[in-house]
């Protein structure tokens, strides 16, 4: 197979042909070598792994384009009597919004997989793009293409470890990978529990992280907790007096409270320990401050 040349400096290469174009991180693109193209002609691009945009981002972007026009040119391809788009459809949508009849675009001749590439280039590196929708998108190229990952990471510019853990979150529960679609669960907590292969479990914990506002820290020490319980199987200490199930019940209550491992025991029918186990520094801090809290 050959491998093209990697598209790693974004979009770059692409605009870089067009005359002095160039792409800025944060300022206008030259129009130099642009062309003015009906909105009505530009189709949108069908490897646009974006599936959702802030809907206040683009009614800015809309106030700022009726003010400045459309600073950056659009990339497109030509599709007959039409043109696809590359990259730039935010920029297409809020032009729409703003009233334009037409924007400056650039022409590029791309096949399917450069604009795949291109569209997942666009996305990762020059915007907000959610680690569920990258995810999907690597997932389709590397099906699409037949490549490897360690292919598509020199393709892009990216490590292959980047690659190769966004695309195991598509190993979690549908309802998790909704939480991390819509920001209620961070990457850093998705990593965690996608090491779960019990989705059940996967849910549980990724509803306590959210009730609970549980660091990913605050997460790794359950799952220590839980792991080091179930490695234990045969009962706890029993010295003294026989574990009840209400025992069991604030053994659990206060774990999940705490996020600590917590273990009651039970020396006679008056008399007992609750041990309370730390990890870290952070741990600690937290443990005391819960502490004061309920004291003071």
């Amino acid at each position: 197979m050959i491998v093209k040349p990697r598209l790693g400096r974004g979009l770059e290469a692409l605009f870089n042909n067009a005359g002095s174009a160039i792409v800025g991180s944060e300022g206008p693109i030259s129009l130099a070598g642009s062309s003015m193209v009906p909105i009505s002609k530009i189709q949108p691009n069908p490897f646009q792994p974006r599936k959702s945009f802030d809907e206040d981002e683009l009614n800015q972007l809309a106030e700022s384009i009726k003010n400045h026009g459309v600073l950056t040119p659009l990339l497109v391809r030509s599709a007959g009597e039409f043109y696809q788009l590359i990259a730039g459809e935010r920029r297409l949508r809020a032009a729409q919004r703003a009233g334009l009849s037409e924007v400056p675009v650039f022409v590029r001749e791309l096949d399917d997989q450069q604009l795949l590439e291109a569209a997942l280039v666009e996305n990762i590196q020059r915007s907000d793009l959610n680690p569920i929708e990258k995810a999907h998108g690597f997932k389709d190229y590397l099906e699409k293409y037949g490549v490897t990952q360690e292919v598509l990471a020199q393709r892009l510019g990216m490590d292959r470890s980047t690659i190769s853990n966004l695309v195991n979150l598509l190993n979690l529960a549908a309802e998790v990978q909704d939480l991390v679609r819509v920001g209620q669960l961070s990457l850093g907590h998705a990593k965690v529990l996608k090491g779960l292969s019990d989705h059940v479990q996967q849910v549980v914990l990724a509803k306590e992280v959210i009730s609970k506002a549980l660091s990913v820290h605050a997460l790794e020490s359950l799952l220590r907790q839980q792991r080091a319980d179930q490695n234990l199987g045969a009962p706890k200490e029993k010295s003294g007096a026989e574990r009840t199930a209400h025992v069991q019940s604030l053994e659990d209550e206060l774990r999940q409270k705490l996020a600590l491992r917590v273990e009651i025991k039970v020396r006679s029918k008056d008399k007992g320990q609750i041990v309370l186990t730390f990890d870290s520094n952070d741990d600690f801090e937290r443990l005391v401050e819960v502490l004061r809290g309920n004291s003071g």
